[in-house]
This record gives C-alpha cells, structure tokens and sequence, in this order.
C-alpha cells in the first residue's frame, strides 16, 4: 500500500494554478468585522497569510475560528471590513474565490456508498471539469495522498484518517491555491493525525499550497508556520509559535493555595514581597520569571504553609494565551480573577 512516505519521495513539485504575486499575500484580513446584532463574532481583524506556509487560527469555542471560516468558504458576507484570498474579495468575487480555494469542513462531507474515484468525480463536475482532465486530476490526487490503490473501494471500507485524505484530495482536485481545513484532526486517531500533517507539509513544500487551519487543539498549533490566536472575535497574538513562546520572558511558575480566596489573598502578598506581575486561575497563582525554580526556593520559604503545591515549566501556547487574555483558554472569562500589578 502507498504511503505518505513514499509520496514525500516521489511527487514533483508541481505550483500552484492561480500562483499569487510577488510579495502579495495568499490570505488578506483588513478590518474585517463581523456582527450577529447580539454579539460581535469578530472585532476588527487584520492580518496576512503569505503564499506557500501552513498558518493556523487557534482559538477556543466562541473565539470567531468558525466564523471566519464561513466568511473565507464565502458561506456568509461579512459585515465590515475585507476578507481576499488570492486577491478576490470574499465577499465581491465569490465564484473567482472558490475556483482557488479547496475546503475540507469539519463535518464528513463524503459518500461512504460510493467508491473513492466516484467521490472525487462528483467533486470534480462542481467545478466544470470532466472527461480525461478529470480522469487525470483524479489519477493526481490520489496519488498525492497515498490512496492511489484504493480508488475502486468503496469509501464506508476506509479508515477514519483514510477517510480524511479523501477529503483533502476532494478540496484539491481543481489544483486551488489555497487550501482551507475546520478542525481537520477531528476524530483521526494520533497516526492518523500525525499522516495528516506529514501530508499538509507535503503540499506546502512540493505543491505551494497556502494551507490555513482552525484549531482549538495547542499540540495541532504548534505544527504551523505561524498563528493567530483569537479570543471573543479579538485578535490576541499573532506570530510563529516559537516567537510567541519566547514572547513571555521567562520562566512559568504556579503556585496552588487551598482555595480560589486564598489564592487570590497570597497573590497579594507575592506581589508586594517580590513586586511581580501574577494571576489567578481557579486556586492557581501564576506568573513569569527568570530562573523560575530559584524563585521557588524564596517564595515557598516567604510565605509557609500557604502554598499547597508548586510547578515551574517553559512557556506554552497556552501561556501565551493566559497573558495575553488573563484566563485559561478552557475556562470561561468571568469565572476568574486576577491581579495586574506591574513590576515595578
């Protein structure tokens, strides 16, 4: 059976159909706003996707991931400001759009009673093609996601991560530019979700594919190019993962108190012993600092039997998100506290 690893070995690079120009953007946010009337999904976006790397939006439920989606699917027309891919306005050119766009949806969009080429033929009269170009993208595809020898078998015989390489051959079989994934790794066992990264690699590296993925999983994150973290429709950070690790400064340490008033209380008094900037999740006093397993040596003997239990690790994605937004990316907004006072 062909594998992803001997479709790294073999497929040419082949460029894109509707390559961007020079130093022009594959993705274009600007301002881009959108309003339920009862709330607003997203607040004022602007960035860029550059041609040729994998760009992740990473949020939790409610941030504006799946908004966004749907504004970039031309599912839904913003309310403000411009969404462009390729350089067509989402919103002004949908069907120049969506001839450079490949999307795979969260939801299986396949006919497990028909075979896998049957699939990839019904896909391919959406987009106007037909007979021996359809024949041969179909041959294409296939080939780039290691199912060639499975075309005849009936989609219901595969696997959940086959499943999902059909998928994404179905979004490429009119050779877009841009490939759009929701939450791609959804139900994928870990194999298959690690085949399925191995294969966006593969399109970026040999096909040029500009790949955007929504995500709430911070493992998946750190597999992109670069990220925009969003939270309540707002842009929160923005930049590659490892630039936005390195972003907080310093070690994390987190203290555990008996209780949320507790820890609120010994917050307070970390803050004017040490004069550090903290906050409080739940019963979790956390903040930044250099040589952090230092500092819990001084603080642990500055305040004993208050503190239940202590941590110090590396900054994550996850910490860049508490920084940034001043609550755990799980935890609703209202339901913590903190304290800001900035180090002096």
């Amino acid at each position: 059976m062909t594998t992803l690893e001997d479709v790294s070995r073999t497929t040419k690079p082949v460029p894109p159909s509707q390559p961007a120009t020079s130093g022009s953007a594959s993705i274009e946010l600007e301002h881009l706003t959108h309003d339920y009337g009862t709330r607003v999904a997203l607040n004022d976006l602007s960035f860029r996707v550059q041609p040729g790397e994998i760009f992740g939006l990473l949020g939790p439920n409610g941030s504006g991931k799946t908004t966004l989606f749907r504004i970039l699917s031309t599912l839904m027309v913003p309310t403000g400001g411009h969404a462009r891919i390729a350089g067509f306005d989402v919103a002004a050119e949908p069907n120049r759009v969506r001839q450079s766009t490949g999307i795979v949806f969260q939801a299986r969009s396949l006919d497990i009673k028909l075979t896998v080429a049957e699939n990839l033929m019904h896909q391919g009269h959406l987009y106007g093609l037909s007979g021996a170009l359809l024949r041969q993208r179909s041959s294409e595809v296939l080939a780039r996601v290691g199912l060639t020898d499975r075309a005849h078998d009936m989609v219901e015989t595969l696997s959940g991560g086959q499943q999902r390489r059909v998928e994404l051959a179905k979004g490429l079989i009119h050779s877009p530019a841009v490939l759009l994934l929701d939450e791609p790794s959804t139900g994928l066992d870990p194999g298959a979700r690690r085949d399925l990264w191995q294969y966006l690699r593969i399109l970026r590296d040999q096909q040029g594919v500009s790949v955007l993925v929504t995500t709430h999983l911070m493992e998946e994150a750190e597999h992109c190019d670069r990220l925009a973290i969003l939270n309540s429709g707002k842009l929160v950070a923005f930049g590659t993962p490892t630039e936005l690790k390195a972003s907080i400064g310093g070690d994390i340490v987190q203290l555990e108190a008996v209780s949320p008033w507790a820890a609120t209380q010994l917050a307070v008094k970390v803050d004017q012993r040490f004069q550090v900037k903290t906050s409080v999740v739940g019963h979790t006093i956390r903040l930044e600092r250099e040589q952090g397993h230092r500092f819990l040596t001084d603080v642990v003997e500055a305040f004993p039997g208050e503190i239940e239990g202590v941590s110090v690790a590396k900054p994550s994605l996850e910490d860049v998100f508490i920084q940034r937004t001043g609550h755990r990316f799980w935890t609703d907004a209202g339901l913590t506290h903190s304290s800001t006072k900035e180090k002096s």
